[in-house]
């Protein structure tokens, strides 16, 4: 098994315009899979449409979708046939330790590609744009982030959107009541039930929980951002470049074909399970730009 795997790794890394294969590939996350046979893959439970569970206990999205055309790379890469695919269920705040003990390979979920992190962790090619901003009901009123002074607002604990508000607090002096909620599901609810005036988290993941709500049309979304737009990427172990060069190949791979569009509709722009809600967002230029030109730059100017 480990000729077979050094072997296709070879041949894989050829392919991948690299000159040989680093020693530090003796203990790469390839190696791993090529003598277990398996990966797993860290998934989320309600972060709709990147890593959800349906009604029948089916994991799926965008970024699955994403992982599973790298694992199909992969697959090749290690020379076996097949792989055992399997998913690890994570929160905010388990699936960067997770990856970095070895428990997960690869996460798909929606994680944001900072400065941060990076010291954690390896991202991917860019697969999505996204930027902090805040929900609220409309009766409110509560429109501007210098709205929310002296009000109780809720985020997600462990998130780069409850850094980014915490920073705003206190830059601003807006005397903010923060509130770390531990799941999506839990910071939602206590803006619908008023223990929270807003909810501060990704866009797209509020445009998410607000058309999936009983009264979608109570909700808005504010055009005030507490940061420029920020990209999403696959996340991987740091120190293993190797794999990183198959993860982001298998991603600038794909983005080169209509099937990546078509993926991206699927999700944002068509009735996706389980309640066939439609999130009607358009895939932006930044993103657009990125397919064209894969990167995994946190530079808002790349895009």
């Amino acid at each position: 098994m480990i000729s077979k795997f050094f072997g296709a790794l070879t041949l894989a890394a050829l392919a991948l315009g690299t000159t040989q294969a680093s020693g530090q590939n003796a203990t790469s996350t390839l190696k791993k899979i090529a003598e277990t046979g398996s990966i797993t893959l860290s998934v989320r439970d309600n972060q709709l449409p990147f890593s959800y569970i349906d009604d029948n206990q089916k994991v799926m999205g965008y970024s699955l979708d994403l992982c599973n055309q790298v694992v199909g790379a992969i697959k090749i890469a290690v020379g076996l046939k097949a792989i055992d695919v399997k998913t690890q269920l994570v929160t905010a705040q388990t699936r960067i330790p997770l990856l970095a003990n070895g428990t997960v390979d690869l996460d798909c979920s929606s994680v944001t590609n900072n400065a941060a992190r990076q010291q954690q962790v390896a991202f991917s090619n860019t697969t999505f744009l996204t930027a902090t901003t805040f929900a609220y009901k409309k009766q409110s009123g509560l429109k501007t982030i210098t709205d929310l002074k002296g009000k109780t607002v809720v985020s997600i604990a462990g998130t780069n959107n409850i850094v980014q508000l915490n920073e705003a607090n206190t830059k601003r002096d807006l005397g903010i009541r923060i509130v770390g909620a531990k799941t999506m599901a839990e910071a939602f609810l206590m803006l619908s039930t008023d223990r929270a005036v807003a909810l501060v988290t990704d866009d797209i993941l509020l445009a998410s929980f607000i058309a999936a709500s009983a009264d979608a049309d109570a909700y808005a979304i504010s055009t005030d951002a507490f940061a420029p737009v920020e990209p999403y990427g696959l996340v991987m172990r740091r120190d293993d470049p190797e794999f990183k060069r198959v993860v982001d190949k298998a991603l600038a791979n794909y983005f080169a074909t209509p099937a990546a569009i078509e993926t991206y509709n699927k999700w944002f722009m068509k009735p996706i399970p389980p309640k066939n809600i439609t999130l009607n967002f358009p895939m932006s230029a930044g993103l657009k730009k990125a397919f064209a030109k894969p990167t995994d730059s946190i530079d808002p100017a790349a895009y």
